[in-house]
């Protein structure tokens, strides 16, 4: 199963890529995070669907110096063949 998220808010400049890698690599989840030219983080994850929603509750509040104000998400069932998870730059 696969996540698509589009966190909006302070979510660049505050750690918010690592929090998010952290804890899929914690979970076993794979897939990547990165920053978007609009401010915006972008997340796309890959894990069974028990893990993918806990990987999911553990991100959506972001770091401490995050706040996030809006999350866009959609779960589908799809598999891109991720075999780790990565920040993109």
């Amino acid at each position: 199963m696969r996540l698509y998220a589009i966190f909006a808010g302070t979510v660049q400049g505050v750690g918010f890529r690592y929090f998010v890698r952290n804890i899929a690599k914690k979970m076993g989840v794979k897939g990547y995070v990165r920053n978007l030219p609009d401010g915006t983080v972008e997340v796309v994850a890959e894990a069974d669907e028990e893990t993918l929603r806990k990987f999911f509750k553990e991100i959506e509040k972001g770091p401490p110096l995050a706040e996030v104000t809006d999350i866009r998400y959609q779960f589908e069932d799809k598999d891109g063949g991720f075999t780790d998870f990565e920040i993109l730059y």
